[in-house]
């Protein structure tokens, strides 16, 4: 079979890389204020279990900018997790707002910024 007769299609996401410009900073982040499950460091890079995707934050290699891509983590409760996250310091840049009335739920998204500069979303299927 040659290879234009094979067909591809990527489904799942294994694995999604944050760069950081401070690692110990980054890694306190999103292991005691996020909340996620620390797995393992591996040199310049550290990785932490977010559902069934794994997230890797690393240290850029160039002194770009950094927060080109934005990851929207799903809560059930978008207030709540708002308030909690605000008392621990995190800055938002956008509150939770309502952007979507869909049949059989309303869509709430939220923005925050992690110490790194990248911008994080909160999103909420709050049901009717």
């Amino acid at each position: 079979m040659s290879a234009s007769e094979i067909s591809v299609q990527l489904n799942d996401i294994g694995q999604i890389a944050l760069t950081v410009r401070d690692l110990a900073r980054a890694k306190d982040f999103y292991q005691n204020t996020l909340g996620m499950k620390f797995l393992f460091d591996a040199g310049t890079m550290a990785f932490f279990q977010c559902g069934g995707i794994r997230l890797m934050i690393g240290l850029s290699e160039e002194a770009g900018p950094i927060g080109g891509t934005i990851l929207y983590f799903r809560v059930a409760d978008i207030q709540k997790v708002h308030g909690v996250l605000k008392e621990k310091g995190v800055h938002f840049v956008q509150a939770p707002h309502l952007v979507a009335r869909m049949p059989d739920h309303e869509l709430w998204i939220g923005f925050l910024k992690d110490p790194e500069g990248n911008t994080l979303g909160l999103m909420s299927e709050v049901r009717a």
